[in-house]
Parts: structure tokens; sequence; C-alpha cells
């Protein structure tokens, strides 16, 4: 199926007209949570056997740049359950049965979030604060704070993990679950009052002892960099579906700038357009320039991952560098926008000043700038000398 098929534009059009509201008002994506649920949008990855869409990667990324450029905000929440039904369904495709419940789950309506990050862990999934302390029938109690939890007001299974460091002689290693959100033991903390993607409502999380049974516990890993299956579904997913989003983000940017330069006349050009102003034509041939790198390589990494292309050592290169090249594409392309749409983006209320702030997340989200660099330099350099 076709973006357009899975949104179609009365459905996006919708979508489009509340982003500024719940912008303005610091308020969660209820009516497009529902109304993505009727069109089957989260069950994207959940086999057509099971009434989902059957869709891979690339497919996924390809709808998720079309509702990024509707509402940024919601598409940044919705990818949360979407990493998670995709990393399980990269896994199966691996022979990896571990998570097949999750997309079972998701074909019967439940919705997936993550609470991975942590405040001050730039180690991310190689370790973790939070405590995963050993029960007795094999399931773990979970202690610590999780930040940047998206869809924090609608989840109902929560993937977490934390750190049993009695495990493995006392060098520890990090357990994986899932939470059910009727489990007592977490909180939410209301803290999402922020610049810009605030309809994510991507709040902090209180783990207080929340207990994750053994049959909800999917995997134990040592603490070090590693290469699980896990590790790598997970990146694939994360990373590729965040340049999904920023590279919609962009796509509707320069859509908007391209009609602001056709609109707007030019006394210096005899009451002509902009359209007709060197300076602008080059600064909107560069955007589109770079828009064309940036799909490119996000669409040939997607299909890598559907394809189980073998890039060996250079695969988290790969992963982490389009995530960068398509938050910082964003982020100029956006830029140029407001340059050449005039004084009016500047204003409370526009699209484009909307779309401003939204994009400037891209860089909070791993991996960042640093951690990029630094893994993409150990694929071709090797680690440093110790």
């Amino acid at each position: 199926m076709t973006p357009e098929e899975i949104l179609p534009d009365a459905l996006l059009e919708r979508i489009r007209a509340r982003a500024a509201g719940y912008d303005r008002d610091n308020s969660f994506f209820d009516e497009d949570l529902r109304d993505l649920e009727d069109a089957g949008y989260l069950k994207l990855f959940v086999p057509e056997s099971d009434g989902g869409r059957g869709l891979g990667l690339a497919e996924v990324a390809a709808v998720q740049r079309r509702l990024a450029g509707a509402a940024p905000a919601t598409a940044l929440g919705v990818n949360m359950h979407l990493v998670w039904t995709g990393v399980a369904r990269v896994l199966d495709n691996l022979g990896d049965g571990s998570l097949s419940f999750v997309l079972e789950e998701a074909a019967a309506g439940e919705l997936f979030a993550f609470a991975i990050s942590e405040a001050g862990n730039d180690s991310m999934l190689f370790d973790s604060g939070t405590v995963a302390a050993p029960l007795q029938d094999g399931g773990y109690s979970f202690t610590g704070r999780k930040i940047f939890t998206s869809l924090s007001p609608a989840w109902t299974r929560l993937g977490t993990f934390g750190k049993d460091s009695t495990a493995r002689d006392g060098d520890g290693e990090l357990v994986y679950g899932f939470i059910n959100r009727e489990t007592p033991g977490h909180s939410t903390v209301g803290d999402w009052d922020t610049l810009g993607m605030r309809a994510s409502q991507s709040n902090t999380t209180l783990l207080e002892g929340a207990v994750v049974p053994p049959e909800r516990i999917f995997r134990k890993l040592p603490t070090a960099p590693n290469q699980d299956p896990l590790i790598f579904a997970i990146f694939a997913c994360f990373e590729t579906l965040l340049a999904a989003v920023y590279t919609g983000i962009a796509e509707r940017a320069f859509e908007l700038a391209v009609e602001a330069v056709k609109r707007r006349t030019s006394a210096k050009y005899g009451g002509r357009s902009f359209a007709q102003d060197p300076d602008i034509r080059w600064k909107v041939a560069d955007a589109a320039m770079a828009l064309d790198a940036v799909q490119a390589q996000l669409g040939g990494i997607a299909r890598d991952v559907d394809a189980g292309t073998d890039h060996g050592n250079l695969w988290f290169a790969k992963l982490v560098g389009v995530k960068l090249r398509a938050t910082e594409t964003a982020r100029a392309v956006v830029d140029t926008a407001i340059r050449v749409s005039g004084g009016a983006s500047y204003f409370r209320g526009a699209e484009l000043e909307r779309l401003y702030r939204d994009v400037l997340a891209g860089i909070f989200h791993p991996s960042n700038d640093e951690s990029a660099h630094n893994t993409v330099a150990n694929a071709w350099l090797g680690p440093l000398e110790r």
C-alpha cells in the first residue's frame, strides 16, 4: 500500500488541523491517536494474517514521513509504538521469535512505549542506572527514573530495562522487560512543558519497584556493547524511524517555502514574485538538493534492513549516520524555509514557527552528534588506544 492509501488526504488534513491546538495547549494527541488506531496505523508492522498491514521498515518510514509533515509531535509519539513493533518484525525476520508476542498484542490493540532513556546515561543501551532486582520466581522489580517517555498518557505496555548488579559474578547484566499499565509501582511526572514536540507528552516515568513477571522478561545482556540481534533491531528501527519523522518535517517546511516564495512579491523585481530573485532561488535549490540526499540515504538504509543486507561492522555507523544526517538536514531546511518565507513565519501560530521549534528536538534523540561520530570513527579506524 502507498502512504496515500494508508493516510488519505482527508484523514491527514484532520490531523494537520489539530496540531496547532495540541501545541498551544501542551496537550496529548488523543483524537489523532483514535483516528490512527481506526485507520489501522498502529498495526503497520503486524502481519496481514493477524489483521495488520504487514509492512516492512522502508514502507513504514515512508508513511511516517507523510504523517510527520502534518503533525510532527503525533508522528514522534507514534514512532515509539512503531519502533517496538518494528523490532519484533526485524527479529522475526532474523529467526528470533522472542518478541513475537509484541506483534500479537499490538494486533489486539495494545499500545507500546519506551522507557529506556535516563538522565546522564550516555551509554544508552549498554548500561543503566535503573535497578533490576531479581525475584524468586524469575521476575524482576524495576526502580529508576526514565526520561522522554513518549505516549505517557496512553501506553498500555512499557518496554524498559535496568541493571542487575549481582549477576555474572558481580559484573552485572542488563534486563529487558515489559510493564503492563495496570501493574503498580510506576508513575508519570507531568514535566513535559517544552519548546517543541509538545503533543508527544514525553513525560518522565518513575519506576518504584514495578514488577515484571518472568514471562515478560525477554532479554538479559552484558553491560557492554555487544552484537545481540535485539541491539541491532532497536538501533535499526529507532534510528530509521526517527530519521523518517525529521525528514517529513523538512519536506513540509520545503513545501511551505516554495509556496511562500511563489506568493510573495518583490518591489525590487517590479512586483514579480520572489521566485524570480536569484538569491532566493539559490537557497531553495540548495534545500532541495539536501533533501534529495537524505531521502535517498533513508530509503536505502530502510530497504537494506528489510532485505537483511550484511553491512558487517558498518551497520551501526550507517544507522547513526542516517539519523544524524536527517535531523541536521531537517534543521537546515526549516531554517532556509524561515529565511525565504519572510517575517510572517516568525509570528506565533505560523506553521513554520512551530516546525522551527519541533525540529530542534532532533538534536536530543540518540545517537547525538558526538556519539554518532564516535561510532562511525570506531567502525573505520578502530577504537581509541588505551
